[in-house]
């Protein structure tokens, strides 16, 4: 699993395919990162997607899942 510590609030998320995906609002629990509601296709829900999809952080977050499984499969949250 990923370090949780080196993911911060505002970083690019970005699939394996290269597409950011979103930015970090903060990480929810010990296992999800909460994305911000401005990074969201509509900008007005939060998602989340869960830590285990992380491959590795350097200046963003790097996911092991393309674009398209990320949107598919990523938890919807409130406004």
């Amino acid at each position: 699993m990923a370090m949780a510590a080196e993911i911060k609030e505002h970083m690019d998320v970005i699939s394996s395919d290269r597409k950011t995906v979103g930015k970090v609002d903060h990480l929810e629990g010990t296992d999800k990162i909460k994305l911000t509601k401005q990074s969201s296709p509509d900008g007005q829900h939060h998602h989340f997607i869960p830590l285990s999809w992380v491959d590795h952080v350097d200046q963003h977050v790097h996911l092991n899942k393309t674009g398209t499984e990320v949107t598919t499969h990523w938890q919807h949250g409130r406004q």
